[in-house]
């Protein structure tokens, strides 16, 4: 049987970072009231001068630093992304140019927070159909530049970030690397996290605009309703995983996602009091942290699972 696997891993964040206490001097908020409600205590923050393809192409140059390729081994890139460097081209193809990567085929997904998950489905399933034999899937975002600096219930959330993953074909037995994703949409809840504009709109300008308590209620059930279907489905129990890997959004929500899946918290990964909400950086940010650590092996189970504006979910569970 074909499958995918996660081969190599890569992050990057910027050098600049604000912390709690820094950014309650522009807005009218403390550290206190910022952790209890999210657990966030900085965020970092890209420079003017650097764009979502910067901080793409170092996330995967670490990635093939750390597999020990170079580019040219890669048949495509994709680059999950809400804060692409221009309408068009595609960031993918910046990024290609960037590592010098002469062939393959280079894309951007959008899927807000869940790009991560969207982004693995497509490079999954292009995999299996031996379209490529080697790719590199990229959540990167600089959500600084869509955050309303003036509204503290959203711009506290948000930081900037990108985590890369080399997916490459291999044959065997299913347990092993991307054992199954889900995918699930439903536009009804469009106004409840969005952009409140865009290019058709003819307004470029526009920021982020996010019904919190209502977010928060439906990024708990539908993730761990969409983590349990997945898990039934491929006959595991929820007590197979070795690790929960929720978007990194809020400590609160992957809190009570563990807690309605009955998961321990020390098996939940966490990395959002560093990174803030990076969009669909966040997982792969955060599995690299937990590799590079030693915390995470290979072998592991791990459930992922994602939720953005759409609203936009999915979940996947992966054989490190």
């Amino acid at each position: 049987m074909i499958f995918s696997k996660i081969v190599g891993i890569g992050s990057y964040l910027p050098e600049n970072f604000l912390t709690n206490d820094e950014l309650s001097k522009t807005v009218d908020t403390s550290d206190e009231w910022i952790t209890t409600r999210t657990g966030i205590k900085k965020r970092h923050i890209a420079p003017e001068q650097q764009y979502t393809s910067d901080l793409a192409t170092e996330a995967l140059k670490n990635a093939l630093t750390h597999v020990e390729l170079t580019p040219n081994y890669l048949d495509a890139i994709i680059v999950a992304t809400t804060t692409p460097d221009r309408i068009f081209p595609a960031t993918a193809v910046r990024v290609q140019n960037n590592i010098g990567m002469r062939g393959g085929f280079a894309f951007d997904i959008q899927a807000v927070c869940a790009g991560f998950i969207y982004a693995l489905q497509v490079a999954d399933s292009l995999l299996k159909a031996q379209q490529v034999k080697r790719i590199a899937v990229i959540g990167a975002d600089v959500m600084s530049r869509i955050v309303d600096w003036k509204d503290r219930n959203t711009c506290v959330l948000f930081g900037d970030g990108a985590g890369c993953v080399i997916l490459e074909q291999r044959e065997g037995e299913k347990n092993d690397g991307i054992l199954d994703i889900k995918l699930y949409s439903d536009g009804q809840y469009e106004e409840f996290l969005m952009v409140d504009g865009g290019v058709s709109r003819k307004n470029k300008e526009s920021k982020i605009r996010m019904a919190g308590s209502e977010v928060f209620r439906h990024a708990v059930i539908k993730m761990s309703d969409s983590i349990k279907s997945i898990v039934e489905k491929n006959k595991l129990s929820i007590h197979d995983l070795d690790w929960l890997l929720l978007h990194q959004a809020n400590y609160r929500i992957i809190k009570a996602v563990a807690e309605k899946l009955e998961i321990n918290m020390d098996k939940a990964i966490s990395m959002v009091s560093e990174h803030a909400n990076t969009s669909a950086a966040s997982i792969p940010l955060a599995l690299d942290c937990y590799v590079k650590d030693a915390k995470v092996k290979t072998g592991d189970l791990i459930a992922l699972s994602a939720i953005g504006g759409g609203l936009a979910w999915g979940s996947a569970l992966i054989r490190l």
